[in-house]
């Protein structure tokens, strides 16, 4: 049987030591999310402070990423953009996550035309480009956090039903499924007891990559006007905020690019970590 998520987890940690790159993702994503987490704790200021001080003013060490165009401090502003974007993209893969494995399990199970309902309604979904699917669900349900949550929901679901789909085949094919189909056991039973434990390493895994695609989401969608509102600030609304004053101001973009940048980079190295440590060989093969 495969290992549990909490004896791949620390596989991974285990891996994470002996692979720089690895380490680096997991340092590199802890200090971010820390910093999202203790953000309003800590003694930066205020993000949504008009006038602390001059209008676009440069990176000085009392005002370290500068100021935005209504006199902002940016580094506040930085860090609650850190913690929105981190908490909308995580929220919705995690809420996505437990859907989509719950579906890609029970079409397995069920096999037939449910089975292949849930196929197709995956493929239609993946049909879609990310981008334009993210807009299309804001454009109805309107713009704000919600709106890209769902977004960002409907983006990554077909990602989870066609990975943890293909897992469950293979496992339902293994003799503890089939025993415990004789022994009498319950469709519930048979899923969470016995098939959920097998798949869980590759939901693990998905979920980091999943993330990682909800934060390009919702920071393309917040880019656009269409995802986190003013005043609040996430990394696509800086990022928004930024581009109209990148030649006299670019201290505006840089913050959140870098950030954005470093936080998909982290999320993915943490996701390569966790993928080789569940199966090495391919981990191996792959390099």
């Amino acid at each position: 049987m495969a290992s549990s998520l909490p004896r791949a987890i620390a596989r991974a940690c285990r891996y994470a030591r002996k692979d720089p790159l690895s380490a680096f993702g997991v340092v590199l994503l802890s200090c971010l999310i820390l910093l999202g987490i203790a953000g309003p704790w800590l003694p930066i200021g205020d993000p949504n402070l008009i006038q602390v001080g001059p209008r676009l003013s440069r990176p000085t060490v009392i005002l370290p990423f500068g100021t935005d165009d209504l006199g902002r401090s940016l580094l506040p502003r930085v860090v609650q953009a850190i913690h929105v974007t981190f908490v909308l993209a995580a929220a919705a893969v995690t809420v996505t996550a437990c859907v989509g494995s719950a579906i890609g399990m029970v079409a397995v199970y069920a096999g037939g035309l449910v089975d292949l309902l849930v196929v197709r309604l995956a493929d239609i979904l993946f049909s879609f480009p990310a981008l334009l699917l993210a807009i299309l669900i804001t454009a109805i349900l309107g713009p704000g956090s919600l709106p890209a949550m769902a977004a960002i929901a409907f983006v990554t679901l077909p990602l989870f039903i066609r990975v943890i789909r293909s897992v469950a085949l293979r496992a339902t094919t293994r003799g503890y499924i089939v025993a415990a189909e004789v022994s009498g056991a319950s469709a519930g039973r048979i899923l969470f007891v016995h098939l959920l434990p097998n798949v869980a390493g590759a939901i693990a895994v998905q979920l980091t990559y999943a993330i990682s695609v909800g934060m390009l989401v919702e920071s393309a969608l917040s880019f656009l006007g269409l995802g986190v509102q003013p005043p609040q600030a996430s990394l696509g609304s800086l990022l928004r905020e930024g581009v109209v004053y990148v030649r006299v101001a670019p201290w505006m973009v840089f913050p959140a690019a870098l950030v954005l940048t470093g936080a998909i980079l982290s999320v993915n190295l943490v996701g390569d970590a966790l993928r080789d440590a569940l199966e090495p060989l391919v981990g191996r093969a792959l390099r």
